[in-house]
């Protein structure tokens, strides 16, 4: 028998003490791989809670879920419980009309760079916006410092953009900065790991386990990066009892909901605004603008504040458009009832 407090599990988020609760290991499709006290088993969604009622949001890795029943290795799931944190992103496939469920219920955000050619500062803003509005405290993981002579600069660029994170420097294959991960990797806390392919997430995971768990590729000499090693989201426990969700490496990290990410992750920008002349200033001409001030003085930086509009531009249009979407779906869930009640009155031909 499997203890769930083991994987996480409070029961407090759980009406009925008899209810048959799960944890989301992996998903493979239409179906997902489950922890439960039996061990793990195979789920399928009730269509009837999830296809067509819409009333339960999709389960994701690291999701805990009730299930109506239980026999053998197969389950089928009925709710999704509540979240303490969640990541999405939006889907890539969607041609960016959806939203793509990456982790729920973690503890910490790796946001993983390697200090190669992989060192981007303006994608690992879009990270730590991101990590910042899951709920969970981001971690900057910089990998392969065995490949760099020297990366001071590289902490001080970072320490100027990820405020209120921890940033640390390591290497899965000396050993390099492995001990100072230690405080995250407590018994029952979950940490999610997020970064392009190449960065070295797989082979981490095998140095904190202390054995092969994850495949892993070379890195390509033409551009210093590595094939998709994690071809799904899945949830492993390492014999500290935490547990590390995995993810497939992103070429791209297209924003969804970040409204308070994005004031957590540019507080330095934030801080200036509403302290112009004018409530409605726009930080182009008008006199006494808070922002021009501190761009003339190069206590805000342009290239800084340049990303800021950008992802807050993402973020209203990513918001306008959800609404709409929103919108749409109360429109299509009334005109469908409404067609239910005058087909049981009669008033339309079946």
């Amino acid at each position: 028998m499997i203890d769930l407090k083991d994987y996480g599990y409070n029961p407090a988020t759980t009406e009925n003490e008899t209810s048959i609760v799960a944890r989301v290991s992996a998903v493979h499709r239409q179906m997902y791989e489950l922890i439960s006290k039996e061990g793990v088993v195979e789920g399928r969604l009730k269509a009837s809670r999830y296809y067509y009622g819409c009333s339960e949001e999709y389960p994701t890795v690291g999701d805990f879920v009730v299930l109506d029943n239980l026999e053998g290795e197969q389950g089928r799931i009925v709710k999704t419980l509540p979240r303490k944190s969640f990541f999405s992103r939006l889907d890539p496939s969607s041609k960016g009309h959806a939203e793509q469920a990456v982790a729920a219920n973690f503890d910490y955000v790796f946001i993983m760079q390697s200090l190669n050619n992989d060192f981007n500062l303006r994608r690992l803003e879009r990270y730590l916006t991101s990590a910042w509005q899951s709920g969970a405290m981001p971690v900057v993981i910089l990998t392969k410092a065995d490949l760099v002579e020297n990366y001071q600069n590289e902490l001080l660029e970072i320490e100027r953009i990820a405020l209120g994170a921890d940033i640390l420097a390591i290497s899965s294959l000396t050993g390099e900065g492995l001990d100072e991960l230690s405080p995250y990797l407590k018994a029952g806390k979950t940490i999610v790991f997020l970064g392009s392919s190449g960065v070295g997430k797989s082979t981490l995971v095998n140095a904190l386990a202390g054995e092969e768990l994850m495949s892993t590729n070379q890195i390509r000499d033409d551009d210093c990066k590595g094939r998709h090693t994690t071809t799904h989201r899945q949830l492993i426990r390492l014999d500290s009892g935490a547990m590390i969700i995995d993810t497939p490496g992103m070429r791209q990290m297209g924003m969804w909901d970040v409204s308070e990410g994005l004031g957590q992750s540019f507080s330095d920008v934030e801080q200036y605004l509403g302290k112009c002349r004018f409530s409605d200033c726009t930080h182009t001409s008008e006199p006494d603008c808070a922002i021009k001030a501190a761009l003339e003085s190069g206590e805000l930086s342009l290239e800084r504040y340049q990303s800021y509009l950008k992802l807050k531009a993402e973020a209203k249009f990513i918001d306008d458009r959800e609404s709409m979407l929103r919108r749409k779906q109360q429109w299509q869930k009334k005109v469908a009832m409404s067609n239910k009640n005058m087909k049981k009155n009669g008033k339309i031909r079946k």
